[in-house]
């Protein structure tokens, strides 16, 4: 794979080298992550089941209502109208375009204070308290001593969709989050222009070797959105059936040739490369992992209230 750039002079320029490092940074994320011992590796259709039948809400504890209705007027939500989308996974797993609905989209990442401020109010969702079930070892390890305006990592599926509940929200789904990550600051899809594509495969060619720093400290896209790319990878709520040719209960070589061989070949818009690794690495996932680069924002459907225009 060779990754185009932009020459000083404005035209496409071949970059080999990070084309190589993006292929194998591809190749890693192809590897299906191993749960820990005793793991449930539960397809994700039962773990959002459980979470809307109350299973996993957002935890319980004196002051808890009063917390979400704060966030969730602190946090801004955009008003995104949808329409055709044309994504790399068709509709029809052909080349239809999906339809997206008017929906609303958090225009921050969740931060550490943030994430900080729910665990007071949701105690079951502390470090120290979440149940193995929902959360591996490396759960929050990375929130103490982070820095507050960072996106929180390390958080799982369902701490994850917990923390949106708390906000009266949800996970994006993967529709949703490919819509609005399309755009750059003045345009609504940016995917056919050679620079804006080079810009965001610079960061996935180097993804996870450094912290990620402080959340909407670039301006936001055409939306109002910020850090779509550029910063974190993020969860979504549909994440366990973005390849429907696999099933995401299966595990090894089986998994790993579903996600990353034969159910590839029906994605479209090959030349976005980053939204293809972002895929590989989200279909690899089970709900109770996190990652080190791995963070997320809520999502609300649009008859809900609270949007920011």
């Amino acid at each position: 794979m060779t990754a185009i750039g932009a020459a000083s002079n404005g035209g496409p320029v071949q970059q080999p080298d990070v084309g190589a490092r993006l292929d194998a940074a591809l190749a890693d994320v192809c590897v299906a992550p191993q749960p820990a011992a005793g793991a449930d590796a539960g397809g994700g259709g039962d773990h959002r089941d459980a979470h809307r039948a109350g299973g996993i809400g957002a935890g319980s504890g004196a002051g808890a209502g009063t917390k979400a209705e704060a966030d969730a007027a602190a946090a801004a939500y955009r008003a995104i109208a949808g329409g055709p989308l044309r994504s790399v996974l068709p509709a029809d797993g052909v080349a239809a375009d999906a339809q997206v609905k008017p929906y609303q989209l958090r225009s921050r990442l969740v931060t550490n204070r943030e994430f900080k401020a729910f665990l007071q109010a949701s105690p079951m969702w502390r470090r120290e308290q979440a149940p193995a079930l929902f959360t591996t070892p490396t759960y929050l390890s990375a929130i103490d001593g982070a820095d507050d305006e960072a996106p929180v990592i390390q958080v799982s599926w369902y701490a994850a969709q917990a923390y949106c509940a708390s906000e009266q929200a949800r996970l994006p789904r993967w529709y949703e989050w490919e819509f609005a990550a399309k755009a750059d600051a003045t345009q609504a899809d940016a995917r056919d222009d050679d620079a804006w594509l080079s810009n965001i495969l610079r960061w996935y060619a180097d993804a996870g070797k450094t912290l990620p720093g402080r959340v909407a400290a670039t301006p936001a896209n055409y939306y109002g959105v910020h850090d779509t790319h550029g910063l974190v990878w993020e969860w979504v709520e549909d994440y366990s059936g973005l390849f429907v040719n696999a099933d995401s209960r299966s595990s090894g070589e089986k998994k790993q040739l579903d996600f990353c061989g034969g159910a590839a070949v029906s994605l479209q818009d090959r030349r976005n490369y980053a939204v293809l690794m972002r895929l590989a690495l989200l279909s690899a996932m089970e709900a109770r992992q996190g990652g080190a680069n791995l963070g997320f924002r809520c999502a609300r459907d649009s008859n809900d209230q609270g949007a920011t225009p």
